[in-house]
């Protein structure tokens, strides 16, 4: 079987927005990448982190991370005001551990907008939106430069699975290639610790995703 995967997007359209929102509160399988994502935070020697979410979208990361994270500050980078006005309800109590930055990924002077330096940075199904390979790579490489040392980026991303006769949208690729673009960026020792709802046969745009953890 072949076909393509891949999903249209509206993100300044409110109504939009809103119904992607709706279509995607967590499942169980997505709840398990976020508690990854906030045990590799909770690995930096950090009492107090800044943790940056690239394309924060409705919040749904954030408001779990801020949940169980009682000493951690957010900053929530997105290009939308439409999610922004989502994420400030889903995050709602813990709105005065949150800035709320906005910066569009495919501007490449994004890192001058963060109020701080950050200790981590973090994204779920974010930079496969931002159209192919080349803005995923210039993306590793700001975090990179943007990190201290000790700190970490950890993406949760759709991928194409190796193997997989598809065709898949351009933002979506193999880990390989993700893994070769993390070291490009200056990481030594990316990895993939998860690879999430595979389906190599008749996948969904909702299935595939991978956990990749570079430490700076």
């Amino acid at each position: 079987m072949t076909g393509f995967v891949g999903a249209p997007h509206e993100f300044h359209d409110a109504a939009f927005v809103r119904g992607w929102a709706d279509r995607f509160v967590p499942t169980e399988p997505r709840l398990q990448l976020f508690d990854m994502i906030l045990g590799e935070v909770r690995k930096l020697e950090k009492t107090a982190p800044h943790v940056v979410e690239l394309e924060t979208g409705p919040g749904y990361i954030a408001r779990h991370i801020l949940d169980r994270h009682d000493t951690l500050t957010l900053e929530a980078l997105d290009f939308s005001q439409a999610f922004f006005d989502i994420a400030r309800e889903t995050i709602g109590d813990h709105s005065g551990r949150v800035v709320f930055t906005n910066a569009d990924l495919t501007d490449q002077s994004w890192p001058g907008k963060l109020s701080r330096q950050p200790d981590a940075v973090i994204s779920t199904w974010a930079p496969h939106d931002l159209g192919g390979r080349e803005p995923i790579a210039d993306v590793y490489a700001r975090c990179f430069e943007t990190l201290p040392k000790g700190g970490v980026l950890v993406n949760g991303d759709f991928i194409k699975p190796d193997g997989a006769s598809w065709e898949f949208e351009p933002g979506r690729f193999e880990i390989g290639i993700h893994l070769d673009f993390l070291r490009q960026a200056g990481f030594a020792d990316p990895k993939s610790i998860v690879h999430l709802e595979p389906n190599t046969v008749d996948p969904t745009a909702a299935q595939n995703y991978a956990c990749l953890v570079p430490w700076r």
